[in-house]
């Protein structure tokens, strides 16, 4: 028993000298608890919405300051004309749109009043979760409003809302999950496999025999790297495919816009891959490093699952700085609404960045650590 328990003594200092085994015991679960506690939540705080109001009466600027001061809705914009509505929804900026008649407060006289007044409630439902929690949250405060107004007295209600979902009417949750998982697999594949890949070379003495060739390392990495680019993009192709033709997604805008928006971000995934392997030892290190920094992120605070209006703002700042969070708007916006690079110019400037940026933090330690 002696030997047995001096035994399982040195297991726990072999253990517990390992910095890695000790942040995978201890770390990746508080991690983890911590994440899903503050992600998983379906309540959106602060969306941004328009509200086009011509009546511009003391009634509609009522529900519209009770409408914000809710805590679920924040005034982005508001619109003079409803020509103004299509753009708003086209660029991303809002979520929802406020649309009053131009005799709001009229009528709702109760001398004259025969019929409710008709306050429209418009939802991009591009998101149709989001879209629809908005329109409850929305549809909660005009009934509050009403009471606040009426009384519980039965009669005509004082205000009726009127829902509308823009591009997504049947509200097929397939808009939402096809370019979340597109978004999901391209960056496993390009950037979780390119990691493993150099690190196994690293791993098994190999790269060595790399180093010492004519090839110079840029070409080392470029041809790590491009078999996996090109199978990437046959993935993309695929599961666009069974999106249009399984699952009856649209295709509005540029195939080829789309396309090339694919390469740029399976070429930041292999940047950030490339700048993985650089730093980890082993293929261990290296799946380690890209499940925990890129997966985890990729999946909770990109706003794939959970909308990103509901995190604390700390991880609304991390999610800044996840490609996936630039690229899932792109999808959407090329697919669904059919806008170009006039409207995505910003999106694709940001992963442009990305990219050169982690590649050229990756050059700079490749030799030091191959």
């Amino acid at each position: 028993m002696n030997r047995f328990a001096a035994f399982i003594k040195k297991e726990f200092r072999h253990i517990l000298r390992d910095r890695r085994t000790v942040l995978i015991l201890f770390g990746m679960p508080v991690v983890q608890v911590l994440l899903f506690g503050f992600v998983l939540s379906n309540e959106i705080k602060n969306a941004a919405i328009a509200v086009l109001d011509p009546s511009n009466d003391a009634e509609s600027i009522a529900l519209t300051n009770k409408l914000v001061s809710s805590g679920y809705f924040r005034l982005e914009k508001t619109l003079n004309t409803t020509a103004e509505l299509e753009p708003a929804f086209r660029t991303g900026h809002i979520k929802m749109a406020v649309v009053f008649p131009p005799d709001f407060a009229a009528s709702q006289d109760d001398n004259t009043r025969e019929a409710p007044a008709t306050v429209q409630l418009i939802g991009d439902a591009s998101d149709p979760n989001t879209a629809t929690t908005l329109i409850n949250y929305a549809n909660a405060v005009i009934a509050d409003y009403q009471l606040e107004k009426a009384g519980a007295a039965p009669g005509v209600p004082v205000v009726r809302a009127e829902t509308r979902m823009r591009y997504n009417p049947e509200q097929k949750a397939v808009f939402n999950f096809v370019p979340g998982v597109m978004t999901l697999i391209l960056m496993l594949v390009s950037a979780m496999m390119t990691s493993i890949t150099i690190a196994r070379e690293k791993e098994l003495g190999t790269m060595e025999v790399l180093l010492v060739s004519p090839l110079k390392p840029i070409h080392i990495i470029l041809g790590k790297t491009t078999p996996y680019l090109v199978l990437t993009l046959i993935n993309a192709a695929v599961i666009v495919m069974l999106g249009l033709l399984v699952f009856g997604m649209p295709m509005r805008g540029s195939i080829l816009l789309l396309a090339g928006e694919c390469v740029l971000y399976m070429f930041v995934a292999l940047s950030l891959g490339i700048f993985i392997s650089t730093r980890a030892k082993d293929q261990m290190g290296a799946m380690f490093m890209s499940a925990l920094g890129l997966l985890m992120p990729t999946m909770l605070l990109s706003g794939f699952i959970f909308p990103r209006e509901s995190m604390p703002q700390v991880l609304q700042a991390i999610g800044v700085i996840i490609p996936a969070t630039w690229f899932n708007p792109v999808i959407k916006g090329i697919m669904i609404k059919g806008v170009g690079l006039d409207v995505l110019w910003k999106e694709t400037l940001i992963m442009v960045a990305m990219a050169l940026f982690f590649l050229a933090l990756s050059m700079r330690n490749f030799k030091d650590r191959l």
